[in-house]
């Protein structure tokens, strides 16, 4: 509701540029709703939400992001009953994706945000038993440095299942501020025949500005725009 679907369109025609993504953060910011709520009311006021903000970004083909939406176990919901709530919202927002033509992005956080799914292999096994048809990952490096014990290889095991990729560095500052080597990641991508957007969700430090221009820097030196 904040921004209305035209406002953004004009802005994407007049500056020549597409949507990757939506984000549905502020359903758990804002709203504190969640996936894996005990109650079940609350369960479903969170689907409504992902579906209300899964038809805002197809009218520009864009995807929308369960990211801290997930939610986590507690001593209310233990991890197993949290996982199965998990996958039965995935499982009907799968269904809406499907019928509106999106896909849907799950990410996996890492430990700290997420007692769930911290792993991209573990995430596509994940989805792999659900069987969704539009439910891709997001591959944030940040979550990932965390996680992984190898990026690379965890991104050729999860494969085709990596929908979107959080483009940024160990420190969540842009690609390059960090201690991440972003080559062997590229070349991972390259091997899945990776398609989707390098998204760079990175803190704007030490301001916008510098942040863009180090990821445009970065992107340059990273990706081969011939082949």
């Amino acid at each position: 509701d904040a921004v209305p679907a035209g406002r953004i369109q004009e802005l994407l025609y007049t500056y020549k540029l597409k949507l990757a993504a939506v984000g549905t953060g502020a359903g758990w910011v804002k709203h504190k709703l969640s996936l894996t709520a005990a109650d079940q009311a609350q369960r479903q006021a969170a689907i409504n939400f992902i579906t209300q903000m899964m038809h805002y970004g197809s009218n520009f083909g864009a995807p929308a992001i369960i990211g801290s939406m997930q939610g986590t176990s507690s001593p209310e919901v233990p991890r197993e009953l949290a996982l199965r709530y998990l996958g039965e919202a995935l499982t009907s927002l799968d269904q809406t994706a499907t019928k509106i033509g999106v896909k849907l992005i799950y990410e996996p956080l890492n430990r700290y945000e997420t007692k769930l799914l911290n792993r991209q292999q573990q995430a596509a096994e994940f989805l792999k038993e659900l069987g969704t048809k539009s439910v891709v990952l997001l591959a944030d490096l940040f979550h990932m440095n965390i996680e992984e014990q190898d990026l690379s290889a965890a991104i050729i095991a999860a494969g085709s299942y990596i929908g979107h990729i959080h483009f940024v560095d160990s420190n969540r500052q842009a690609a390059g501020f960090g201690h991440i080597n972003f080559t062997p990641i590229m070349q991972a991508l390259k091997k899945n025949n990776y398609q989707g957007y390098l998204s760079a969700e990175a803190l704007p430090s030490p301001d916008s500005i510098t942040a863009a221009t180090q990821t445009m820097k970065a992107f340059r030196e990273l990706v081969d725009f011939k082949s």
